[in-house]
C-alpha cells in the first residue's frame, strides 16, 4: 500500500512524504519499518522526532501520494488531517492509520532505515480499497 508519514518539526511545521516501502516487522511488540533517502529534505524532522504517523491512502487519494512525493514548501497545505492522540499528523479519510514512536534508527546504504513501535492503530470504518504502487503504477486493493 502507499502511505503519507507525517511528523511535526521542531519547529512546528509538519513534515511528510509519500512512502511505499512500509511494512510490518512484528506482532509482539508491535513494529513497523520504513526508509527514507539520507538527502531527503523530511529527514532532519523525523529524526528528532518524538511520534510520527502513518496514513495508509484509498484508491481516491491518488492525488495526495502525488503531492507529497513532489518536493513543496508546505505539502499540507490545504490538505484535511488530523492530530492523533500521541501528536502525529494523520491524513483524513485514510484507510488505516498507525501512530509510532522510534524504535531504532539505522543508517542502511543511501537510506536511514526507521523501525517504529506502533502506539495506537485505527482503520476507516468503510473500508475502501487501498492505492497501490506496483511496477510503476498506481492500482488498488
Amino acid at each position: 500500500g502507499v502511505t503519507i508519514i507525517a511528523t511535526r518539526a521542531p519547529d512546528g511545521r509538519y513534515a511528510g512524504f509519500t512512502a511505499n516501502s512500509f511494512n510490518s516487522v512484528s506482532l509482539d511488540p508491535a513494529l513497523v519499518v520504513w526508509s527514507l533517502n539520507r538527502h531527503a529534505s523530511p529527514l532532519p524532522a523525523f529524526e528528532s522526532c518524538s511520534s510520527y504517523g502513518i496514513s495508509v491512502l484509498t484508491r481516491a487519494q491518488r492525488a495526495l501520494a502525488l503531492r507529497f512525493a513532489e518536493a513543496l514548501p508546505d505539502r499540507f497545505a490545504g490538505v484535511p488531517h488530523h492530530i492523533g492522540a500521541h501528536g502525529a499528523p494523520l491524513i483524513d479519510g485514510c484507510s488505516a492509520w498507525f501512530e509510532c514512536r522510534h524504535h531504532s534508527v539505522t543508517q542502511a546504504g543511501d537510506h536511514m532505515l526507521f523501525v517504529g513501535g506502533v502506539i495506537a492503530v485505527g482503520r476507516s470504518d468503510a473500508r475502501p480499497p487501498m492505492l497501490t504502487f506496483h511496477r510503476g503504477s498506481f492500482g488498488s486493493t
